[in-house]
């Protein structure tokens, strides 16, 4: 077998022959991918929809804390240039394999090689893991908004040691999480079922240029606070003192991974909705860009938000994801004047990066279904929210009436998220790059994403696909494995 450089592949994918046919993009009932797919509309339809999947709930509540524990500049400047090579290289291999296929996730890595069908298999078990809890916590999100907008986070219910309190009645309750999974789960798939052009694409127009209206909105509200300049220096200025640079290194690169939506099936996806006339290349630069500003401004939100208002600003720092989110961060807007209207736009904005992100999930799986049992975008929508609802409703219930089941201290919402995050997707990554790089046609690929032949960047790529982001994705694996 050989590697696709030179020649053909296997019996089903020779030298050209691949490009050949998905330039025709038929598929076996004569129906052309375009019309199956009713895909993006154009390169803006695209990239914000991408973007959207990018830009989630780890830009808010795991960026700023790692960028505070790592050192604030150098953390920011290592992740800048990781995103603009390691991150934008397997950006651009996922989109390419969408475009060049034409196909979802298991008919992706089965027409490049009949072979590696079952590849897309494995890589589909990520978002079935991820989409379930992660409309629990976009319920959390939800009930949090409706509380703010209420008037709780006025009252004092969310401040001091009664924002733990109220966080943990929440999600130990054996209703009401549940009640907020399922209204964030119907927003999601509201959206979704009304397909790419008319849901996904035309949200993506809507609520990213919302998104990026609030972030910066509340990014200079927060930076004109009196002490905010002390959270602003503590941001950006390098510092060296007490930092590992291989730690800062694999936490970048671990939160790079995350952030840009690598490894859930959601680009390979997309890119099979992409147009043959869209550039890739620049759609891709563009979303990275997208999500490392939100990344940055989520920071500048946050960290001078801590050091304006909280009493011990770097202890509050030392928390992230759900305490950070829903405990330390209520209880320093209670500090801040028209605290009701701040914590309403913040969760608000919250909501926004957390639906984009869930509704690319769900359209992944989606578009398995409808590819390869035939079915209507609504029956596979149903289906899949049945699962949903299999899935969410005990990692819900995992925090109260079924704490028991928890194993080594991790509740079930974090066994779901831990398989997921840590160990299944530095794996599919690893995979997809040996795949796309030893196994099948990589020649057709990197002409797909526009690489000339024997350019610079066309061996730059071949080299970060074949050996440097496997290599780097395995040591992600090894980091979150031994839990450094």
């Amino acid at each position: 077998m050989q590697n696709g450089e030179n020649g053909s592949v296997n019996e089903n994918v020779g030298t050209g022959s691949l490009v050949a046919e998905t330039q025709t993009d038929v598929p076996e009932n004569g129906e052309s991918v375009a019309k199956k797919h009713k895909g993006f509309t154009g390169r803006i339809g695209f990239v914000l929809a991408a973007a959207g999947s990018a830009v989630g709930l780890g830009n808010l509540w795991r960026f700023p804390y790692l960028a505070a524990k790592y050192g604030g500049g150098i953390f920011l400047l290592v992740y800048i240039l990781l995103a603009v090579t390691f991150g934008f290289s397997l950006l651009v291999l996922e989109i390419g394999i969408g475009r060049l296929t034409g196909k979802d996730v298991i008919g992706a890595f089965g027409k490049l090689n009949k072979k590696t069908k079952w590849f897309g298999f494995v890589s589909l078990v990520v978002p079935v893991l991820i989409v379930p809890y992660y409309c629990v916590i976009g319920g959390w999100v939800t009930k949090y908004l409706f509380a703010y907008m209420s008037g709780d986070g006025s009252t004092g219910a969310m401040t001091g040691e009664n924002a733990a309190l109220y966080f943990n009645n929440f999600i130990s309750s054996s209703w009401e999480p549940i009640v907020f999974f399922i209204i964030f789960a119907l927003l999601s798939f509201a959206v979704v079922i009304f397909g790419v052009q008319k849901g996904i694409e035309k949200i993506g127009k809507i609520l990213m240029p919302i998104l990026a209206v609030l972030s910066v909105g509340l990014a200079i509200f927060a930076m004109c606070q009196k002490g905010a300049v002390e959270g602003i220096k503590y941001f950006l200025v390098p510092k060296l003192e007490g930092v590992n640079i291989a730690e800062v290194f694999l936490a970048a690169l671990g939160q790079l991974f995350y952030s840009m939506s690598l490894a859930m099936c959601i680009m390979i996806t997309y890119g099979s909705y992409m147009k043959k006339n869209t550039d890739i290349q620049k759609s891709a630069r563009q979303i990275s860009v997208f999500d490392t500003c939100f990344a940055i401004v989520a920071g500048l939100i946050i960290i001078p938000s801590v050091f304006a208002f909280a009493s011990s600003p770097q202890d509050v720092m030392q928390s992230s994801g759900p305490t950070l989110m829903f405990v330390s961060l209520p209880n320093v807007f209670s500090q801040i004047p028209y605290a009701g209207i701040i914590g309403s736009l913040f969760f608000l904005l919250v909501l926004f990066a957390a639906l984009t992100s869930a509704i690319s999930l769900i359209e992944a799986i989606v578009a398995v279904l409808r590819e390869n049992l035939g079915m209507k975008r609504w029956v596979a929508c149903l289906i899949v929210f049945g699962v949903v609802l299999l899935l969410g409703i005990p990692s819900s219930l995992g925090f109260g009436v079924l704490k028991s089941l928890s194993i080594n201290g991790m509740t079930i919402l974090d066994i779901f998220d831990y398989v997921s995050n840590s160990i299944l997707m530095p794996l599919v990554a690893i995979g997809t790059c040996v795949i796309a790089g030893y196994f099948v046609n990589f020649r057709a690929i990197k002409d797909e994403i526009g690489l000339k032949v024997n350019s610079m960047r066309d061996r730059y790529f071949t080299v970060m696909i074949r050996y440097i982001a496997p290599v780097c994705m395995l040591l992600i694996l090894i980091f979150n494995i031994i839990g450094l």
